[in-house]
């Protein structure tokens, strides 16, 4: 019993808080819940970042649905990526049952079934508000890192970029950015040699292939107008915040895609939104599910980008929370930068998940209750390790945490409610409407259209020269085919002619 008493005394020493806080579950001792040990995550620290993590089938996803849901009770807007499809329940009340009722007697809160305002969006062909972005929005700089290119193939698609803004050729889309390309080495190779120097066709034939790698994984769907507006995020519908689903349930098996829709997003959020520090609340929370996706296939570059990005966003009151199986999925220089760490249960089947688990009980907090690598391979589903930062930016206790059940559906909404929601959307008319202004491709397609009948009157006189001069060679050779031993010689010499430039045509050896 003084047991219990020392540890409800840690607990609440370390997770009472002076300003608004909400509660995600209650500590546990023993394999027991703890009436009278509640586990709190103060608002204030949220622009701090977080993990997500544990293994498949934990109920990782139910807790990201937990935090999302207290955050738009508290007025705060949050983004979810959903690869997987089962986060769109947020938009109904959740159904209530002897289990969760048991649940939320042990942690001392009330059930009360909510459904949350929400927003569907989509990058691909999923219903839902369509999000979109030109490249010339994204920069010379941001493109290369996603192309992975090197220096000289990034040097020339800043030049590629410089050219279009002085030529005001509009790079939409990744048609845009291949016809200027192909323009750069073809019909405009002598004036953009001129103003800028030579351009390598081998590096610009690189930069083309790997625009069509992007393409194959349905980038073309992405790249566009109209732009999407980071502000829209930041609703809020009858004092609840607004939860923006990203549905990418068709792009699991394109990364690349994913990690360029994320970079694209963080970006814009870091250059669109004020610098305001620490507040009392974050002004948006981005929730990206699977987030082994993003960091797997990304190149140096790219994850250098992601790192500072994830650095500097908190003072611009947003916070970012990865959700992923194991904590080593996420880089060492991002998972430092991270305040709240929720930590389900790990399966130890293997020599090597033996060791990840030793590893993973190193980024936790040491705590004079638990053993955290025995922990972790024994909470049950609902479960998990809980650490965040307190107001004074200082770790708070480790927990083993009996969570809260979601308080809207646990499913997924069917597709006639998908629907519903798509039609009750104030954002679809303003982004799905398709736009397609004149842009690089189409100038670029009209002067090499105008340039041809310019083309053909200069070559009208030398045409006349050619034919001139043909008829004086056929008098000529007239007059020589009348010896049939010179017409012979002719036969041969025009024979092996004909094959030496076929020879060299095909790289054949006679």
């Amino acid at each position: 019993m003084e047991q219990i008493d020392k540890f409800k005394e840690h607990i609440n020493l370390g997770y009472t808080f002076k300003k608004d806080a909400f509660i995600i579950g209650t500590g546990m001792l023993d394999q027991q819940a703890l009436n009278g040990a509640q586990v709190k995550i103060p608002l204030k620290t949220l622009n701090r970042h977080g993990l997500i993590a544990g293994a498949t089938g934990t109920g990782k996803t139910k807790t990201l649905q937990v935090i999302a849901e207290q955050l738009s009770l508290k007025g705060i807007p949050s983004v979810l990526m959903d690869l997987k499809g089962d986060l769109t329940g947020l938009a109904c009340p959740g159904t209530n049952n002897e289990h969760i009722e048991k649940r939320c007697a042990s942690i001392g809160v009330p059930y009360e079934a909510t459904g949350l305002p929400v927003e569907l969006m989509s990058i691909s062909n999923e219903k839902g508000v369509k999000l979109k972005a030109t490249v010339s929005e994204f920069g010379p700089v941001l493109m290369s890192q996603i192309l992975d290119l090197n220096n000289t193939q990034s040097g020339i698609l800043s030049l590629i970029f410089r050219y279009c803004d002085m030529k005001h050729l509009p790079l939409l889309d990744l048609m845009d950015l291949r016809s200027i390309l192909k323009y750069a080495i073809n019909e405009g190779k002598a004036e953009i040699t001129k103003e800028f120097g030579a351009v390598s066709s081998n590096s610009v034939n690189t930069i083309l292939r790997k625009i069509i790698e992007l393409e194959q994984q349905g980038a073309e769907n992405f790249y566009g107008e109209r732009s999407f507006e980071v502000e829209d995020f930041v609703r809020q519908e009858s004092g609840r915040g607004v939860v923006s689903i990203i549905r990418l349930t068709d792009i699991q098996n394109r990364p690349k895609l994913f990690s360029t829709f994320m970079l694209s997003l963080l970006s814009e959020i870091y250059e669109t939104f004020p610098e305001q520090g620490d507040q009392e609340a974050p002004k948006l929370c981005l929730f990206i599910d699977e987030a082994h996706l993003v960091f797997s296939n990304a190149s140096k570059d790219l994850l250098e980008k992601i790192e500072a990005i994830v650095k500097l966003i908190r003072s611009k009151g947003v916070g970012i929370f990865f959700c992923t199986q194991t904590p080593t999925d996420v880089p060492d220089e991002i998972l430092g930068q991270l305040g709240l760490k929720v930590q389900h249960a790990l399966r130890a089947f293997t020599a090597k998940d033996r060791k990840a688990i030793n590893k993973t009980a190193e980024n936790y907090p040491i705590s004079p209750f638990y053993k955290t690598s025995e922990v972790l391979t024994s909470m049950g589903i609902g479960e998990a390790l809980i650490t965040v930062l307190n107001e004074k930016g200082i770790p708070t206790p480790l927990v083993h945490t009996l969570l809260r059940a979601p308080v809207s559906r646990m499913g997924i909404l069917s597709p006639e409610e998908i629907d519903q929601q798509v039609k009750a959307s104030k954002l679809v008319n303003k982004y799905n409407e398709p736009i397609n202004r004149e842009s690089a491709f189409e100038i670029l397609e009209e002067k090499l259209n105008n340039a041809a009948p310019e083309n053909q009157e200069k070559e009208a006189p030398s045409r006349s020269k050619r034919k001139a001069s043909a008829k004086e060679k056929e008098s000529f050779f007239e007059a020589l085919s009348k010896n049939t031993m010179v017409r012979q010689l002719g036969r041969t010499f025009f024979r092996e002619l004909t094959r030496g430039i076929m020879g060299s045509l095909t790289n054949k050896k006679r």
